[in-house]
């Protein structure tokens, strides 16, 4: 998916819970810093060419890329023009296909979606110009410890071991006046210089596009589950939303890493586009499907956000990213996120005598907080800050 598709910053300063799901910290020593600091000379440029990849990227071998290649997901896309026009009959098709698999996976494609592929095209080759740049230059944006904005790769994170195989760059995107207009703009300005005006100007009006259709999705969501298609929509109307630009290079031992490690985003949704390479994979009935590349389309997840605002009837599903020894991958991931004082809860149509409550109240700068500074996700996200969240308040 900010893992939100992602690499998470870790601090030791949490106590440990009583649980099933026990906080983990990681501790780089000396040794493990020492063969970063000789990789960061390296980087990327020199790795995808290397025929061997350093200790570090490799995975465990129940974690590692099927030998094989998996089989295909059944995603449904989902005609969103034909559903937004009202017509009865793409409105019923668009709402039980979304229905179905949101309770199964989470996962589904938006076909005719209005947004225009010259946009796409350009937030595409604006990736080349930034991760394409030496590894100085990137660092002006360089995430600080326990902030989710800025540039990352393996090499500028805490973790010494199970490191992903990607750069990323990562931004704030506010639909709330008047933060909206230039908050991407400025931001890329202020960390890069007027050399990236152009770069920001782009990202600018891509974010405010995916805020568009993450409301019409958000539309859809509510009609899908019984709730009407204003709920959500007035939900995220203000969304307080990250943007993640995820670059994965070419790597000569792809049967031994992951772009991106198995993980449940903690946000609300993932709108992600992404090129024709391939790599996307959905842990589904006990093993791993690829999603097939559909550069007309955007690829919809549920988060562990919304999965609590459905009381647990959408899933949140556990998905990866695997690179090739042929061709970088790019995506663009938008996650939609609520504004900071929304209290995140499922509306009372979805709490029943059957379906009692399954999640507390929290805000999302609360769970954001705790990917950030506690835990590296993966598929226990969710459960282990419930537990942080009890312990916290308790």
């Amino acid at each position: 998916g900010l893992l939100l598709k992602k690499e998470f910053i870790l601090t030791n300063t949490l106590p440990m819970i009583s649980s099933s799901y026990p906080i983990t910290t990681t501790t780089t020593t000396m040794h493990d810093k020492t063969q970063v600091d000789e990789e960061t000379s390296l980087v990327f440029d020199f790795l995808k060419n290397n025929a061997n990849i350093p200790q570090q990227f490799i995975w465990p071998d129940d974690e590692k890329p099927c030998p094989q290649p998996p089989p295909l997901l059944h995603v449904p896309p989902i005609d969103l023009n034909g559903y937004l026009s009202g017509d009865p009959l793409a409105v019923s098709n668009a709402t039980r296909l979304v229905n179905e698999a949101c309770r199964k996976h989470g996962f589904f494609l938006v076909v005719n979606h209005g947004i225009d592929m010259k946009l796409i095209n350009e937030a595409h080759k604006n990736m080349d110009f930034f991760f394409g740049k030496p590894l100085v230059e990137k660092e002006k944006a360089k995430r600080k410890v326990g902030d989710y904005c800025g540039y990352a790769s393996s090499f500028t994170n805490r973790f010494s071991r199970n490191l992903p195989w990607k750069e990323t760059l990562s931004f704030r995107y506010s639909d709330e006046f008047p933060y909206s207009h230039h908050i991407v703009q400025n931001y890329i300005l202020n960390v890069m210089g007027q050399e990236y005006t152009h770069f920001g100007d782009v990202y600018q009006k891509y974010c405010e596009e995916m805020s568009k259709l993450s409301l019409s999705v958000a539309e859809l969501l509510g009609e899908s589950i019984g709730v009407g298609r204003s709920y959500f929509r007035e939900f995220f109307e203000e969304n307080d939303s990250i943007m993640r630009l995820n670059y994965y290079p070419i790597c000569q031992k792809p049967d031994l890493t992951l772009g991106t490690g198995p993980h449940c985003d903690p946000t609300s949704l993932t709108i992600l586009h992404q090129d024709d390479v391939g790599g996307l994979e959905v842990f589904v009935d006990e093993k791993w499907h690829s999603i097939p590349t559909n550069t007309n389309a955007f690829v919809v997840n549920i988060g562990d956000t919304f999965m609590v605002m459905s009381n647990g009837t959408y899933k949140s599903c556990l998905h990866r990213a695997i690179v090739n020894c042929r061709r970088t991958r790019k995506s663009l991931a938008f996650f939609l996120c609520p504004k900071q004082d929304k209290i995140v809860s499922p509306p009372k149509e979805l709490i029943t005598k059957n379906l009692p409550r399954k999640f507390p109240d929290f805000t999302w700068p609360l769970f954001l907080e705790f990917t950030q500074k506690h835990y590296r996700a993966d598929r226990n996200t969710l459960d282990a800050f419930v537990h942080w969240l009890l312990h916290k308040t308790s």
